[in-house]
């Protein structure tokens, strides 16, 4: 089998990511390689995902006993119903904590399938298959489950490290070119926040990686997980450092509440604005490089990632979005907890605004993008 692996040390658990091609059809061999060992296993599957694929799967857990549990992903399936239908099957098939749950799907389903799993009889293993570019770059990696309800996004969750996660691009060739490029931009945050190198990879190979071309797109996927790695091994439970990986996200997470999570704008999507959004604060602050601004903003708006926030928002949203923005949960007080950017790899956490000064910023903010 030829692929990457990547070594995550955590305090509660240690487990690989394994990236390659067509990987998971020898799912088998892996986790015997890996030590991992159970008797019955639950397949909780993305809908979306090709049939042929999961077949290969299930196929290839032939010495084990095994269910399939087919889910439709989207941010409003995305709630505790869909737990208590994942917990009753575990419980209706007497699971023990030796069996295993596995996850195939995209950020959602993984989020769902580990928040279940670490309810269930207070954890059972725990396997991810990522299948969006989105996913495998991100939330496959760190343990982070939650749910949405309708305060806000992820606000009811866990954090559970899965034993394995198996990161497979065959996966990537059957996606709309609308999740390779809600991935990308997720690849893009990493390289802000964590390595100025790796900008420069990007921005010299932006097209090749966004058409898949090996090795070019096993190399982002890498060197994204990498840099994840690095923070969720010094700061597991968010207390600190980790929250460098909410660039943008302040925002973003705002923006899908605000649409009602809707499917006009996705995870990805939001998270990209989100960012341009978080530059501007940045710099309107005069906190950030004005050279480094004008780099990373280019770099969007030339690689046909989202750019435009007046597409989907006008001044007239600037209260509801403040509202979401208020129940995030990385607020600690009545201030709004933001991560901003000094430059590119040098991130700034834990500056907190009034929703006054933030209020005004956003009514100007899209007053302008409305301009351009």
């Amino acid at each position: 089998m030829n692929q990457i692996k990547l070594n995550i040390e955590t305090n509660t658990e240690k487990y690989p990511i394994l990236i390659g091609h067509r990987i998971s059809k020898n799912i088998s061999k892996i986790l015997k390689s890996n030590s991992i060992d159970f008797n019955r296993c639950l397949l909780v599957v993305d809908r979306n995902v090709p049939k042929k694929l999961v077949s290969t799967i299930k196929k290839s857990l032939k010495n084990k006993m095994s269910y399939i549990y087919y889910f439709k992903a989207n941010e409003l399936n995305k709630n505790m119903n869909n737990i208590n239908k994942i917990l009753d099957i575990l419980l209706n098939k007497n699971f023990s904590r030796d069996d295993c749950l596995i996850s195939i799907g995209g950020g959602i389903t993984g989020d769902i399938s580990g928040f279940a799993a670490s309810l269930f009889k207070r954890g059972l293993k725990f396997i991810n298959i990522p299948t969006t570019l989105l996913s495998q770059v991100d939330s496959s990696i760190g343990g982070k489950t939650a749910v949405n309800t309708s305060y806000g996004k992820n606000l009811i969750g866990s954090f559970y490290q899965p034993n394995l996660v198996i990161s497979d691009t065959q996966f990537l060739k059957t996606l709309p070119k609308r999740e390779i490029i809600c991935g990308y931009g997720e690849i893009l945050k990493h390289s802000i926040i964590g390595s100025k190198k790796f900008y420069n990879f990007l921005n010299n190979n932006k097209t090749k990686i966004l058409n898949l071309t090996s090795p070019f797109i096993e190399k982002s996927i890498y060197e994204s997980c990498k840099i994840k790695k690095a923070v969720v091994e010094k700061d597991e439970k968010e207390k600190g450092l980790r929250k460098i990986l909410n660039f943008g996200h302040s925002f973003a997470h705002a923006y899908e509440a605000t649409l009602g999570f809707s499917r006009k704008l996705n995870h990805g999507e939001a998270v990209i604005l989100g960012m341009k959004t978080a530059l501007d604060f940045s710099l309107k602050a005069k906190l950030m490089d004005k050279k480094d601004y004008y780099s990373i903003i280019n770099h969007i708006d030339n690689s046909d990632l989202p750019s435009s926030v007046s597409k989907f928002f006008n001044q007239k949203d600037t209260k509801k979005i403040l509202s979401f923005m208020a129940k995030d949960k990385k607020n600690r007080s009545n201030k709004i907890n933001l991560v901003l950017l000094k430059k590119i790899g040098a991130p700034i956490i834990n500056k907190e605004y009034s929703k006054k000064k933030l209020g005004l910023f956003l009514t100007n903010f899209l007053r302008n993008q409305d301009l351009n």
